[in-house]
């Protein structure tokens, strides 16, 4: 006798053996089950993923991606993951505190005009009559550079599968997780393509009147079927008809949300038979198709007026279509050709947005000068082929309240990229020239080709109307072919501004590295990788363009070094500083659909999604879809020379390879020292959290590796490398106020983090306080030094803006609403307070300003003489930190209030 089972692969195979009573059957079936679960996965991929160390941190996603790139790192590290119909925002450094979101609500379609009956399965209309579902999903998202949003944030752009992109930011007035919608960008651009009329010729702008409906019907030789309402005026017979339409929920033809004068009454319906709709097929193995998505179109049955009643819906049979309302009689949209339908709809059909750096204004735009505006270029890829451009500006002052500006977004600029829909958008800088910086931009599409751009500065950032050719073509770097382009990854690396590196995903699974001398326009074609099994869904390059990560569907992550102009695949770091955190998170993931690199470059995500037959039905499969995993990249392997042996001791340092300790010692050092360029957000998370993982198990490594950015400091002005940390104190007022920012955050958060702050910004701190060690003595100096001399730059720069302004027209300045110093009686009883440790310039400074202050107030706010915000008593400047005012006496016994001060403008917080 033989038994039927399912072998590891899930194909039933015949085993010897006697017939299996139920209980047996039952028993060998589920050992079976258990087998096929451990072993469906092919082995290649096996091979794959696990060349990953293990994540440090993860957290669970009630949602799955759908699409590439699902995954955005913000400059102020905030991780959005595009999973559904949600997107889900985290803070790394509290993964499981408060989680920010954006609900996608479905949207009324645009009111672009109806088409006639027997247009309705034209072949243009092919990618237009597409099933829908019942939720719309998220398509793409891209975080704006950081000082975009009215609270100094980062704007997030987020297009769905509606076509739709609208911009959001951070709700931090309405105390609420759900983000706040600040601009619709798709409602802009159809506003702007309703007034150029679609770019059609002999199109009026005035909608269809029911005359001009007949009329154009009788030229056609239509007349059978005109509107009802022209034929109740025109014809005896009376017979019905309607214009088929698009509804937004069932895929209907046209949008007759708009066809009536009630909006609330004018409800989508058709009379006729059901025609099923075409599936979308976009090329990746990702796709969603639907079953069971009906287009309805409008079909005259017979003369029989019964039959043909408005109120009476005709269906085939079994169909799972609601029933309909009546059609309103009188519809004021235009009537067009199914062309022309094609042709608009797929202008306002956005796949894919990307954000370019910020850029500077170089002319006036309106009544502001140009001197403080700054601005960042969305680009709104679509299925037309075209690309909109859409300047945001900067704002002139930051508030927690919100503010609408309404010169904020504007289009500057029209692209026809391709010819296809468009799939990637990549933006970057050439800084060769700082005076004149050049725009970048590459461009994927859905046909398989690949263009690099050369944006006309002037024309987007200056021009206040929609240009028409703001781009000229650098070179197609991919000709079009079979394969669909799902990503790609640009980046200038800032140690060769003149060179550009570009990283082109496909669907394939394989994925192409082009390198440029943007100076003399030469492409070269790095190589082709068939790096993956499925569709590429991520690429990000870090280090500088030194290292390239991708991933696919397949669920494998890989990495890769460039060497010359070729790239060679490397391991991931085996091994994981500190104390591996718990989480709660399965392993049985099912495919990859994006990853980012940090600000800090220390630290990838991944979006994963969830195999279901893997999990468990009960608890995990109902609020567990995907998650996001967090990996160290610090000890990253590159093309960096080893023949010198570590200055530190590797037996000190269990369970890391020497390599590996250089690696991330290399890292550590460059990644500090990127931010000392003005352009780069001091957002400094993933170096902490590494240093602090160190600092658990090998305390003396953090420390070398401390002492060696510190001598990179001193060497800049000669001092000796030994005892660095000794002579530190001695060259503060040397270095760069970004520099001592740096060793500020080290400082408090690395080395004395032991320490409460309260205790450091105390005044009569001294070396006793700090268990006796010298180590932490000489930090807590270098620490104070550094505070002390930032205070004095702060004090030195606001009195110098006071008083050139006072030399100056102050009308123009109270208009434009500029950045004024507050605080300025606090920062002068500061430097009275510490009179003799100030510099002799900043005294100078102080009388100078002392002698307008009955002017100040013209500019900014002037009061020596604060109140308590608990009992409304005097309060007196006694030190930066902290405030206590004279309080009151309450049963004979005085109570005073203990205030903080802002650090900055030295005024005292309220409560």
């Amino acid at each position: 006798m033989y038994s039927r089972v399912p072998n590891s692969y899930g194909r039933p195979v015949l085993i010897p053996g006697s017939p299996l009573v139920p209980a047996q059957a039952a028993k060998r079936l589920n050992g079976f089950k258990q087998l096929f679960r451990a072993t469906r996965i092919p082995s290649k991929i096996l091979d794959r993923s696990t060349t990953m160390a293990s994540c440090f941190q993860a957290a669970a996603l009630v949602a799955s991606p759908s699409y590439p790139n699902a995954v955005a790192w913000s400059d102020d590290n905030l991780v959005a993951v595009a999973s559904g119909h949600l997107v889900t925002i985290l803070n790394p450094a509290m993964l499981f505190g408060p989680r920010g979101l954006i609900t996608i609500p479905a949207s009324e379609p645009f009111p672009i005009g109806v088409i006639e009956r027997k247009d309705l399965l034209s072949g243009c209309l092919l990618p237009t009559c597409l099933s829908r579902d019942l939720r719309p999903c998220v398509r793409s998202i891209s975080w704006s550079p950081i000082g975009l949003a009215s609270n100094s944030g980062c704007l997030l752009a987020v297009c769905t599968t509606e076509g739709r992109v609208k911009l959001y930011r951070f709700p931090f007035c309405e105390f609420s997780a759900e983000w706040v919608e600040v601009m619709d960008i798709s409602e802009m651009l159809y506003n702007y393509l309703a007034s150029i009329r679609f770019g059609e010729s002999g199109i009026p702008s005035s909608e269809f009147s029911d005359e001009r409906a007949l009329q154009l019907y009788v030229d056609r030789g239509h007349a059978d079927d005109m509107p009802i309402s022209v034929l109740r005026k025109k014809c005896k017979r009376r017979r019905q008809n309607a214009l088929a339409v698009i509804n937004k929920d069932s895929g209907i033809l046209g949008d007759q949300s708009s066809c009536s004068g009630n909006s609330k009454d004018a409800n989508p319906g058709s009379t006729g038979k059901l025609i099923p709709a075409f599936k979308e097929v976009a090329g990746f193995p990702y796709s969603m198709l639907q079953e069971g998505s009906l287009v309805e179109a409008v079909e005259i049955i017979s003369d029989n007026p019964k039959e043909n009643d408005p109120h009476q819906i005709v269906s085939m049979p079994n169909s799972k279509a609601k029933p309909l309302k009546k059609i309103p009689e009188k519809c004021n949209l235009p009537l067009i050709t199914a062309d022309q339908y094609a042709s608009r709809s797929a202008m306002l059909s956005s796949l894919v947005v990307a954000w370019s750096p910020i850029l500077q204004l170089t002319s006036g735009i309106g009544p502001v000068s140009p001197n403080n505006l700054r601005c960042s270029l969305l680009a709104v890829g679509g299925k037309s082929g075209k690309i909109s451009f859409w300047r945001i500006l900067e704002p002139q002052c930051y508030s927690v309240m919100p503010s609408k500006d309404p010169t904020a977004g504007l289009l500057v600029g029209l692209l026809q990229a391709h010819n296809t829909w468009i799939t990637t958008i990549g933006w970057a800088l050439n800084m060769s020239d700082a005076l004149n910086p050049q725009l970048l931009l590459a461009t994927g599409s859905f046909d398989g080709s690949v263009n690099i751009w050369l944006g006309h500065s002037g024309v987007l950032l200056n021009s206040s109307e929609v240009s028409h050719a703001p781009f000229s073509l650098l070179k197609e770097v991919i000709t079009r072919d079979s394969i669909p382009v799902s990503i790609l990854s640009l980046i200038v690396p800032a140690q060769s501004p003149h060179k550009m590196l570009l990283a082109v995903g496909r669907g394939s699974g394989s994925f192409e590295v082009w390198t440029c001398d943007i100076s003399a326009s030469k492409f070269d074609r790095a190589g082709s990788y068939d790096a993956h099994d499925h569709i590429v869904t991520g690429l990000a390059w870090a280090f500088d363009g030194c290292c390239l990560y991708s991933c696919s569907q397949d669920n494998s992550v890989r990495s890769w070094i460039l060497k010359g102009n070729s790239l060679c695949a490397v391991p991931f770091p085996s091994n994981t500083p500190g104390v591996k955190s718990s989480t709660d998170i399965p392993n049985v993931f099912d495919s990859c659909f994006g990853l980012a690199v940090s600000p800090g470059n220390l630290v990838l995500v991944v979006a994963r999604s969830f195999d279901a037959d893997l999990l468990n039905p009960m608890y995990q499969a109902r609020t567990q879809k995907a998650a996001v995993e967090f990996f160290w990249i610090g000890g990253q392997q590159l093309n960096i020379s080893y023949d010198r042996y570590p200055e530190f001791e590797v037996e000190a340092y269990p369970g890391f390879p020497e390599k590996e300790l250089v690696y991330w010692e290399h890292n550590f050092l460059w990644s500090l020292n990127q931010y000392e360029h003005l352009d780069k957000s001091l957002v400094v998370w993933d170096i902490i959290a590494a240093l602090m993982a160190f600092k658990q198990s090998s305390p003396n490594y953090v420390a070398h590796i401390l002492n060696k950015w510190l001598v990179s400091l001193g060497s800049q002005l000669g001092l000796p490398t030994a005892n660095i940390l000794s002579h530190a104190s001695r060259f503060i007022s040397k270095i760069t106020s970004r520099q001592m920012h740096l060793l500020n955050i080290i400082c408090r958060h690395v080395v004395l983090t032991k320490l409460k702050a309260d205790k450091i910004n105390s005044k009569q701190q001294n070396s006793e306080d700090l268990c006796g060690s010298e180590e932490l003595n000489l930090w807590m100096e270098l620490l104070l030094s550094c505070e002390r001399e930032l205070r004095e730059r702060l004090v030195d720069f606001s009195f110098s803006v006071v008083l050139s302004l006072m030399s100056h027209s102050l009308t123009n300045y109270c208009k434009l609403q500029y950045w004024h110093p507050v605080g300025l009686a606090q920062m002068e009883q500061w430097v009275t307070l510490n009179h003799d440790h100030v510099q002799d310039h900043l005294k100078l400074l102080a009388s100078e300003v002392g002698k307008l202050d009955k002017r100040l107030n013209s500019i900014c706010e002037y009061a020596a003489e604060e109140q308590c915000s608990y009992c409304s008593a005097s309060v007196q400047f006694e030190s930066a930190e902290a405030a206590f005012c004279r309080g009151v006496k309450c049963n004979g016994v005085d109570q005073s209030h203990k205030l903080a001060r802002c650090a900055v403008s030295m005024q005292k917080e309220s409560a």
